[in-house]
């Protein structure tokens, strides 16, 4: 288990965590340090709001070096969710390693303001944020949406490390065995959807043991490539609804192909059983269920959860 040795290592990604609940009425509080904070403290299934004072929580000394299990989310001054810890991880905490606060007006002395079982919202001037606990300038994008930037907290429960590494190796083995059994079930509805696609579209594909559907339109005539072998390969990828989400015709390839290896887990699954069927110089249609591409965690903000993906790809060189 990898834990987080500070708040510092939580990084920017997108989600939905389901906290701003805590966000309702009331006027911010503020700390010496200019941290605007909202704390409420868990009665049950509801929150009442938390008194906590501006020079932060005297029993936090009491909490130093052990670990604090917590989901976490950032937004924008126009509350776009910029990161989301619950989603991101599958349901399964970040866990921190709590220390002395040695900045002020950070990501580390808000956190230190919460004890298990808290809610909380945090308003940081984004300039401010930036430079203490990211060490970097600011996003323009994050600019442009305004001076401030607010993170969603819910406080779990502290541990020891040894109670902490129990707890997640017990998580993510629940974790795993949850996803086994979504992603058998899943194959199963990708392959309906996929049938369905082919025949809509009057595609001659062929199904490998995989899962795989694969179309040559264009058949090439140098070796198929091996595991471990490196190969070079132009691609466009899609949804079934024809939205593109990706190519290598677009920046930074810019027409270039990827080079990767076959068969080392550097692309999705589906490329590794895939691109193996194919000829040096093929041209092809891949269809590929969820499973074999993002699964249940999807790619960002434009490849949704279970998503089957169409690729048009080119083998362009096996080195």
């Amino acid at each position: 288990m990898h834990l987080h040795r500070n708040i510092l290592s939580l990084a920017l990604a997108a989600g939905i965590l389901g906290l701003a609940s805590c966000n309702k009425g009331g006027d911010f509080a503020k700390t010496k340090s200019g941290i605007e904070y909202k704390v409420f403290k868990s009665e049950g299934k509801s929150y009442s709001p938390r008194e906590v004072s501006a020079e932060g929580d005297a029993t936090y000394k009491d909490r130093i070096g052990k670990i604090l299990a917590l989901d976490v989310e950032y937004r924008t001054a126009k509350d776009s969710i910029l990161f989301n810890s619950s989603k991101q991880q599958m349901g399964i905490p970040m866990r921190i390693e709590l220390q002395d606060v040695k900045v002020k007006g950070g990501l580390e002395e808000a956190i230190a303001m919460l004890q298990p079982g808290d809610s909380a919202v945090f308003r940081f001037n984004v300039d401010t944020i930036f430079a203490k606990s990211f060490k970097q300038p600011v996003p323009p994008f994050m600019k442009k949406a305004g001076n401030t930037m607010t993170m969603l907290v819910k406080a779990q429960k502290v541990q020891t490390r040894d109670e902490a590494m129990a707890d997640q190796q017990k998580a993510v083995a629940e974790q795993q065995q949850k996803a086994v059994a979504h992603a058998a079930e899943q194959s199963k509805k990708d392959d309906a959807i996929l049938q369905d696609y082919i025949k809509k579209n009057n595609l001659n594909a062929q199904r490998d043991s995989s899962g795989v559907y694969y179309l040559v339109t264009t058949p090439g005539t140098g070796p198929k490539p091996k595991v471990g072998q490196t190969v070079s390969v132009k691609y466009t990828g899609k949804l079934l609804d024809g939205k593109v989400f990706d190519s290598s015709e677009k920046a930074p390839n810019n027409g270039k192909p990827i080079d990767f290896a076959i068969g080392v887990g550097q692309v999705i699954p589906g490329w590794d059983k895939a691109i193996p069927l194919l000829n040096k110089g093929s041209k092809a249609v891949l269809l590929i269920p969820s499973p074999m591409a993002y699964g249940q965690r999807g790619a960002g903000t434009d490849i949704p959860a279970d998503a089957p993906l169409r690729f048009e790809v080119e083998l362009v060189d096996v080195k």
